[in-house]
């Protein structure tokens, strides 16, 4: 994609954007350059970039199959990003047929794709919203139609949270969705990491806030696992994303630190 060719409504040409960012990284087309050069600049930081964000992205697809086995049938895929392989309702889907998935995004160019690609899925639906708004997502028509709340709920806020300054208070933000969830359900969580990395993550997030339409506030371990507050994390607990239940075939790191991201999934206290 380029911005001659036909720039969707919405979008600044003068920033790069997080869903664009993250698809650039995954090797999609559904990016500009200002991405891309965007990307590059975040390469030269962090070299393994693109390692981690196919971690990150095999991440969700293990702890969506973990949430089917359990038993989950609905999910709200917060801050869903523009769709690639391995989409949550295709993992869900593919376990236990007619699960159903509500993704969220605010990003243009996700959510016109989002929408293309699930027109045809009754199942499946996009709502363009922010996360910083819970009470419109959880009003939202389409997650009246797909959503029961008096049946488990996963929600899933894979890195989004780190895009939420201190002030726009993201406990609060996962505070809103906690409590509108009925018990048995469930939160999965990626988010960036400052505890052993803290000059990589500071130099991320002058990247981010000098070049991309939301900044980066990566947090420590201590400050991740306070926004699981009103959840049990299940085993492993928090732990660097290619350490949750990696599968057999699942390359792991010598030094799991230079994945920076942690990852957790925690059921809802009763």
């Amino acid at each position: 994609m380029s911005a001659g060719e036909g720039l969707p409504e919405g979008i600044d040409p003068d920033k790069a954007s997080v869903a664009r960012m993250y698809d650039a990284m995954l090797g999609g087309h559904h990016n500009f350059a200002m991405d891309r050069e965007a990307l590059a600049a975040f390469t030269a930081i962090d070299p393994q970039v693109r390692t981690l964000a196919r971690a990150n992205r095999a991440f969700l697809g293990r702890a969506v199959r973990f949430l089917v086995d359990a038993g989950v049938r609905q999910f709200i895929d917060l801050g869903s990003g523009i769709p690639t392989q391995g989409n949550v309702h295709e993992v869900a889907q593919s376990v236990s047929p007619g699960t159903r998935v509500v993704y969220v995004d605010n990003d243009p160019v996700a959510v016109a794709h989002s929408a293309a690609l699930l027109a045809d899925n009754p199942d499946a639906d996009i709502v363009n919203a922010d996360i910083r708004r819970p009470a419109g997502i959880l009003s939202a028509p389409q997650v009246g139609k797909l959503i029961d709340f008096d049946q488990p709920v996963a929600v899933l806020m894979i890195t989004i949270l780190h895009f939420i300054s201190p002030e726009e208070n993201p406990a609060g933000i996962v505070t809103a969705f906690r409590d509108a969830l009925p018990g048995e359900s469930w939160l999965a969580m990626t988010h960036a990491t400052n505890q052993d990395r803290p000059e990589t993550a500071a130099a991320v997030g002058q990247l981010y806030r000098s070049r991309a339409s939301s900044p980066v506030t990566a947090r420590s371990r201590e400050e991740i696992l306070g926004l699981f507050d009103g959840f049990d994390l299940v085993e492993p607990g928090l732990t660097y994303v290619p350490l949750w239940r990696p599968d057999p075939d699942d390359e792991i790191p010598d030094d799991p630190s230079e994945y920076w991201v942690y990852a957790g999934v925690g059921r809802k206290t009763p």
